[in-house]
């Protein structure tokens, strides 16, 4: 069952090996990964499986398969920066950990913040212009982002992930479901945000093809990456007829992030696409 498997995890800058069991949310798996380094949960940012490097296409999403390894990447240094917002768009895109920690997942390249060589792929945001932004979920910190005045300066509180010695990856860095590496036919572990976790098989080509897609609508219309978020909208949408059926079926399940008609409307696109075999 579920709540019996057992992972084994690592602090990604460098501890012993410590195993976790017995979760059945990211907020629950955080909470066990602190007591096992007898840190607080707080003070985890986000988790890599099996790498421990700061690399977004190795992203713990919704799935982690039975074999994986997971590598936790706590807060390190914090650092201040100004900005003058000399463009509309910043080129950065958001995503969180499910328990109040944005952080950067994407900085396009050429971009504004691009150039801003302190700010890196993995920072959590911690306060934008004073105002601290470390329970706001990733759409919140994102609308806040690109609410800024253009032609002002703005300031950013970030954190780093504590490094070990190695180099990071590449700042550029995106991160995909088709660029991770999936291996098929096994079991996995779902995350669930709301209801306990299951043990099931993983996605088929087509989910993740639909996936895939929404992932990238999320970044189109919202600024954010989040790939469970992705794989919530496409299992919505598995068995509704039509798309009256499936915005009412977004709104029971994520009213909170208020996604405009326009937006719903291209999912259901996107995920008759992947049926279709047209994507």
């Amino acid at each position: 069952s579920a709540s019996r498997l057992q992972f084994h995890t690592q602090l990604a800058h460098g501890s012993p090996t410590g195993r976790v069991e017995g979760f059945g949310s990211a907020r629950e798996l955080y909470a066990k990964i602190a007591e096992a380094f007898g840190i607080a949960p707080a003070e985890i940012m986000f988790c890599t499986l099996n790498t421990h490097k700061v690399d977004m296409d190795k992203l713990l999403g919704t799935q982690i398969g039975l074999e994986d390894f997971i590598f936790a990447h706590i807060k390190g240094q914090r650092k201040e920066v100004e900005v003058l917002k000399s463009d509309d768009l910043l080129g950065l895109t958001v995503t969180d950990n499910g328990t109040g920690c944005a952080f950067i997942k994407r900085i396009r390249e050429g971009s504004l913040m691009d150039q801003i060589k302190t700010i890196c792929v993995g920072d959590h945001i911690e306060s934008i212009n004073g105002k601290n932004v470390s329970d706001c979920r990733h759409y919140e910190v994102a609308k806040m982002l690109k609410d800024l005045e253009k032609g002002q300066m703005f300031k950013l509180k970030l954190i780093e992930p504590m490094k070990a010695f190695e180099k990071v990856e590449p700042r550029s860095t995106g991160g995909t479901l088709t660029e991770t590496k999936i291996s098929r036919g096994r079991e996995t572990l779902r995350l669930r945000a709301k209801g306990p976790a299951t043990v099931e098989e993983m996605p088929s080509e087509v989910e993740e093809k639909a996936i895939k897609k929404v992932d990238e609508l999320l970044e189109t219309y919202m600024g954010i990456r989040d790939i469970e978020l992705a794989a919530t909208m496409v299992e919505a949408g598995r068995d509704k007829k039509n798309p009256d059926e499936f915005a009412v079926a977004l709104d029971e399940t994520l009213g909170d992030f208020a996604f405009p008609d326009e937006f719903v409307f291209d999912v259901w696109g996107a995920i008759g696409d992947a049926k279709q075999g047209r994507l």
